[in-house]
């Protein structure tokens, strides 16, 4: 992207790799055009997001909705297009963020993070533009807004579906611009961040009550990227939950065994109307008010164990392990027995799926 055209410039631009060679001022529609040419590469390419980096932000499923989130992270995290994250509270936006930001090549500067709905509007406007010294009463020193913070790095805004029309105002002129001014400064500050905003949300119906600006909107879901509800991806509960009891009992130095069926099961049936959030803290409770080695439905909370379930039960206690396997079993034979690919689906090493395999 330049504002100076030439011929030569853009025969070694192509030389060098670049996919298209855009002119500013921008056409939003060619630039459209040229991210969904460079997404369609990158699927050709094959590239995907390592099965280590998915375990490290917590994201860890084997389901489709969840490898189609994985693929979609691994497209996208190398462009520096803005991205906009939708779904409901809980479904894990800021982990996709934050894998956004590690998988690409400003990962080696900041990922600053804020969420716009725990502030008001004056100190929103302080947080993201920053301040001078007696701007405002309390104001005793310059302070620099988030954007600064953010320079060559990466600004991941929460609940952007929030802010105000003047703070969207102000956020849509440090977009267009890439520059900033300090609240009480008269003086621009240029800024290189690349923006990721997430919101529970629908903006598109923001935007037609007339609640959010459509240009704003435009410049936000320049790529968008849908969470799964985790009742969309029910075959993940059992990972994430064994996920969350290790956690868990290693917090509070218990030795918890696992989950009796009747126990699963009520954590597979359930809504969740909380996301993984929920799920967190319904096997965080468990834990701590365990006293023998098996989490049973008398430890999860009353609106979970009172799910209705048609399974019928043989009142065995099925040890963690076996469950691991099963799942793991499942995988090799969704991938063919490839236990790398199974390992990356699971959110997993292959060291780890071997050392499984082998109890």
């Amino acid at each position: 992207m330049t504002a100076f055209s030439s011929v030569e410039t853009a025969v070694e631009a192509l030389k060098a790799g670049a996919l298209d060679y855009l002119i500013k001022p921008l056409d939003f529609d060619r630039l459209q055009e040229t991210l969904e040419k460079a997404l369609a590469h990158t699927r050709e390419t094959g590239a995907e997001l390592p099965s280590a980096s998915a375990a490290q932000f917590g994201m860890i499923g084997s389901s489709p909705a969840m490898q189609h989130l994985l693929n979609e992270i691994a497209m996208v995290a190398p462009s520096d297009a803005t991205v906009l994250i939708h779904g409901d509270s809980g479904t894990g936006k800021e982990l996709v963020a934050r894998a956004l930001h590690a998988c690409s090549a400003r990962s080696d500067k900041p990922l600053v993070t804020l969420n716009c709905a725990a502030l008001n509007e004056s100190l929103l406007e302080s947080e993201l533009f920053g301040h001078e010294k007696g701007a405002f009463t309390g104001a005793d020193k310059r302070r620099e807004g988030r954007f600064v913070e953010a320079d060559g790095g990466t600004l991941f805004l929460d609940e952007i579906g929030d802010i105000s029309p003047l703070m969207q105002v102000r956020l849509l002129r440090a977009i267009q611009e890439r520059e900033v001014q300090r609240v009480g400064s008269n003086q621009t500050i240029s800024v290189d961040v690349r923006l990721i905003a997430a919101t529970h949300r629908d903006l598109a119906e923001e935007v037609s009550a007339g609640r959010f600006r459509q240009d704003l909107y435009y410049r936000l879901n320049v790529v968008a990227i849908e969470m799964p509800s985790l009742r969309q991806r029910r075959e993940d509960i059992p990972l994430l939950a064994d996920h969350f009891l290790r956690r868990f009992a290693e917090r509070n130095r218990k030795a918890v065994k696992g989950f009796t069926p009747q126990a699963m099961d009520l954590l597979i049936h359930y809504d969740w109307p909380g996301n993984i959030r929920e799920l967190e803290n319904a096997i965080e409770r468990a834990v701590v008010l365990l006293t023998g080695e098996y989490i049973s439905e008398r430890e999860l909370p009353l609106a979970i164990a009172a799910t209705p379930i048609k399974t019928e039960y043989s009142g065995e206690i099925q040890p963690l392990v076996d469950v691991e396997k099963e799942v793991i079993l499942a995988a090799l034979e969704k991938t063919g027995g490839n236990k790398t690919e199974a390992a990356r689906q699971l959110g997993i090493t292959r060291k780890t799926l071997l050392a499984k395999l082998s109890r």
